[in-house]
Order: C-alpha cells, then sequence, then structure tokens
C-alpha cells in the first residue's frame, strides 16, 4: 500500500472514530436514570447539596455521595436496582399531581417523607448507575448479598456488622407498565418492613441500571425538534351515534339527537333519551317521504303511564319569499292511555330542507318554542325540555346530520347590549366635541400701560 493510500485509510478510520464518539456522547447525555437515597425513621444523613437544574451527576461526583452519605448513615444499605427507570416513571406513574392514591410508588414516597433528608439525583449517568454496586462494596469493604423477594422472611440480619443486599426489580414497558411497578413498590415495602420489624437502621438506594425512556428513540437529525410536552389524557368516551330511521328501500330518512329529552307529567320528570341512542329504541308507526316525515317514539310503563309515545311531525314547504324549500316542525305530540297532548312547534323549529335544525334547549317553559295548542289542551300538564337538540328529516344522505341551522338569532342579548353601549358612547364622544368648537378664545388683551379696553355689553 502506498503512503498516500495508509494516509486515506488513516483519515478515515479517525473520522468513523470521531462519528462514533459524537454518537456516544449524544447518548451518554440523554441517557439518565434518577437515584433516590434515604435513611430508616430516626437515622440521619449528612445534607448533601443538590445537584443544580438540568446537571448529569456522573460516576466520581456519585462516588463522592456515596462516600460523604455512608460517613454518618447506617451501614445496612439496601440497593434496589430495576432493569429500568426514568424520571418519566414517577411522573406519569406516581402522585406528583396530588392524586395520591393512584400511586405506584406508595410505599417509596412514604419512605422518603420519613427519612431526615433523602438524597434525589434526577440524572444520574447511565454508567454511574452501573458502577453503584461496585462503588458501594467499595465503600463498605464487604461484597453484595444478592437476595431473591420470596425468600425475604427467611433472612436473619447481624447489626454487629455492616451488610449490603441487592434486591434487583423487573421493568416493562408497555400496558404492563403501571402494573410491574406497583408489585416492584410493594416488594420494596416488604423489604423495608422486614428491616423495621427486626429494628435495624438501614440505608436504601433506588435506581436503575438503564433509562426506561431515552430522547434518543427520536432521531437526532430529524426535523421535528424536541421538546417538553404535556401528558396525554385519558381519552374520553366517544359520543353516541345518532338516532336513525330508515325509509321503506333501507335508506336513513331521519336523524335525531339530543342530550335529555325530559318529560315532566304530575310532578315527575323523566330523560326520555337515556334509551333511544343505545340501539333499543322502538320507532314503530315511523314513516318519511319527500314533503312529510313521522318519526314516532315509543315507551313502555314510564311516568306511571302504561304506554307512551313522542311523535316529531316535520313537513317540508315552499317559501316562495325565499324561493327554496324548508323542514319544518309542525308539532311535537304526546299520546298517552287514550290521552294527546299537542305542542304547536312551527314558529320556531324550522331550517332549510337541505340543513338539520339545531338548538341548545328546546322547552315549552322559559322562552318556549314548544307553545300547546290551545289553553284547554292537555298539553298544559305536561312540560317539554330538549337540551342539544338536533333532527334533520329531509336530505338524509347518511347516517351523519347535514350543515345544522341554529335556533340562536343574530341578535342575542349580548349583541344588543354591546350596540347600545357603543351608541352611547359614541353620543357622549360627539357631545364632547361639538361643546369643545363651540369654545371661544380671547382675541383681545389688555395692555397694562396702555388705557383699558372698553368692550361693549352688544358683544
Amino acid at each position: 500500500m502506498t503512503e498516500v493510500g495508509m494516509r486515506r485509510s488513516s483519515l478515515s478510520t479517525m473520522a468513523f472514530t470521531s462519528v462514533l464518539l459524537f454518537i456516544c456522547s449524544i447518548y451518554s447525555c440523554y441517557a439518565q436514570a434518577p437515584l433516590l437515597m434515604w435513611t430508616s425513621d430516626g437515622s440521619n444523613m449528612p445534607h448533601l447539596a443538590q445537584p443544580t437544574a438540568g446537571q448529569t451527576v456522573s460516576g466520581g461526583q456519585l462516588a463522592s455521595y456515596l462516600k460523604s452519605a455512608l460517613s454518618i448513615a447506617p451501614h445496612n444499605v439496601l440497593l434496589f436496582l430495576q432493569d429500568k427507570l426514568s424520571m418519566e416513571d414517577f411522573t406519569m406513574y406516581g402522585g406528583v399531581f396530588g392524586n395520591k392514591q393512584d400511586s405506584a410508588f406508595l410505599n417509596v414516597e412514604s419512605a422518603l417523607q420519613t427519612s431526615s433528608s433523602p438524597l434525589v439525583l434526577p440524572s444520574l449517568d447511565w454508567s454511574a448507575s452501573h458502577s453503584i454496586l461496585e462503588l458501594l462494596q467499595g465503600e463498605l469493604g464487604i461484597p453484595a448479598v444478592h437476595i431473591d423477594p420470596s425468600t425475604l422472611k427467611e433472612i436473619k440480619l447481624n447489626t454487629a456488622q455492616p451488610s449490603l443486599l441487592a434486591v434487583h426489580l423487573p421493568y416493562t414497558a408497555g400496558d404492563r407498565t403501571k402494573e410491574l411497578l406497583l408489585k416492584n413498590d410493594a416488594i420494596i415495602g416488604e423489604v423495608l418492613d422486614m428491616f423495621k420489624s427486626q429494628d435495624v437502621p438501614y440505608t436504601a438506594v433506588y435506581t436503575g441500571l438503564k433509562p426506561s425512556r431515552v430522547i434518543e428513540d427520536t432521531p437526532v437529525m430529524a426535523e421535528h425538534s424536541v421538546g417538553r410536552s404535556l401528558l396525554q389524557a385519558p381519552s374520553e368516551s366517544p359520543v353516541k351515534p345518532p338516532l336513525v330511521v330508515n325509509s321503506a328501500e333501507g335508506k336513513p330518512c331521519i336523524l335525531l339527537w339530543a342530550d335529555t329529552l325530559l318529560a315532566t307529567y304530575s310532578g315527575i320528570q323523566v330523560d326520555l333519551a337515556r334509551s333511544i341512542f343505545n340501539g333499543s329504541a322502538n320507532v314503530t308507526g315511523s314513516v318519511c317521504n319527500n314533503t312529510l316525515s313521522r318519526l314516532v317514539l315509543n315507551y313502555q310503563n314510564v311516568l306511571n303511564l302504561r304506554s307512551l309515545r313522542l311523535i316529531f311531525s316535520m313537513r317540508k314547504i315552499f317559501f316562495p319569499v325565499s324561493a327554496r324549500d324548508w323542514s319544518v316542525v309542525e308539532q311535537v305530540v304526546l299520546e298517552y292511555d287514550g290521552q294527546r297532548a299537542i305542542f304547536n312547534a312551527s314558529r320556531g323549529i324550522y331550517s332549510p330542507a337541505e340543513y338539520s335544525f339545531h338548538c341548545q334547549n328546546v322547552s315549552s317553559a322559559q322562552s318556549p318554542l314548544l307553545v300547546p295548542r290551545s289553553a284547554t289542551d292537555n298539553a298544559t300538564q305536561w312540560t317539554l325540555s330538549f337540551t342539544d337538540f338536533q333532527i334533520q328529516g329531509f336530505n338524509v344522505t347518511g347516517e351523519n346530520f347535514s350543515y345544522a341551522s341554529d335556533c340562536a338569532g343574530f341578535f342575542t342579548p349580548g349583541i344588543w347590549m354591546g350596540l347600545l353601549t357603543s351608541l352611547l358612547m359614541v353620543f357622549i364622544l360627539t357631545y364632547g366635541l361639538h361643546m369643545i368648537m363651540q369654545i371661544r378664545t380671547m382675541d383681545r388683551f389688555d395692555d397694562p400701560k396702555g388705557p383699558a379696553i372698553s368692550v361693549p355689553q352688544s358683544e
């Protein structure tokens, strides 16, 4: 090989080594595991300075922490080594948001609270966490005893000599993470209770061999920047689909949705919407065509009535003024035990035929859109109140509503208040400008050395 070739090979080797070191340095910057250290109740540990925010504790700094702590703390050391552990585990599954009952670290949190001066290292370099067992063995001068959680009851402690017990805890990412962390916390509680029952003071250390969540899982050179983000909120239950009534051809022709359909009769109130959006609604008697749609909801044994039918009668009407078809809910009828209660709804429940009608509150009491047909009608004995009400009886193209025409008027009370207030302010500003323009300045001035100015009264 020529000298030039050797130089090129050397340069390529150096470049590869530099890239490898760069990748390793990036990994070491982000691969961090937390460390918790505390003592038993009644034992002391020197107050150690906490690292600054964002500082990663190296192996040398960890050795200094352990040496200072064990100079006073008990030399019966418990080391809980978990396969993987990150601060995000405490954030997601701990009681940091005040939800203590749902925490997966109840025993660890209780031990930290009872300790005189616990030490918390949020960012411990992963290589330091790997060497913590060797550091403790060197500091205590004894070998570690690896114990199995199933044999805890068989262990007898000797308080005359220092001891180092290592407990290995598993970790599994995924849906069973919290369940496994709860089991690990229970094991930690059993070990601590064993030392407490035998009245042995101890120093406990809880850390992980590797981080469970490493930020380098997102590519370093990816276009999306890595930053802080909120934890995902629990997903809410999906909204139930609307009630669908099919035509004789099997196609949807009427859609209905309501958060509540409250009906009150003889002082008793019931929500008729509870049993119609779960697929068990009885719509026998419903009909629909190009000009008329009639939705019938059948109920049994409600409001102390043997049978009850809630009927929405809709009609498509052409209005020459707007030159278009409109869908009008003419009546809402209650048929019960051979009687009828009829509410007129044509004055307020209408929309273009291509749209659905939506209103947050359809009521027969306050700002009524449902009006009894007459003063002597049975409807005066009923009170209806529909919330988040939406209905469509024509031009239904599927199981989803068309664009909703809302019942809210254009000039709401808030808009009227704003307009009147603005007009009042404009009037005050205009009057003030007019008064300022009427002010006359002096055009004659008195000279103290000359004769006095005489101003006639006529001016």
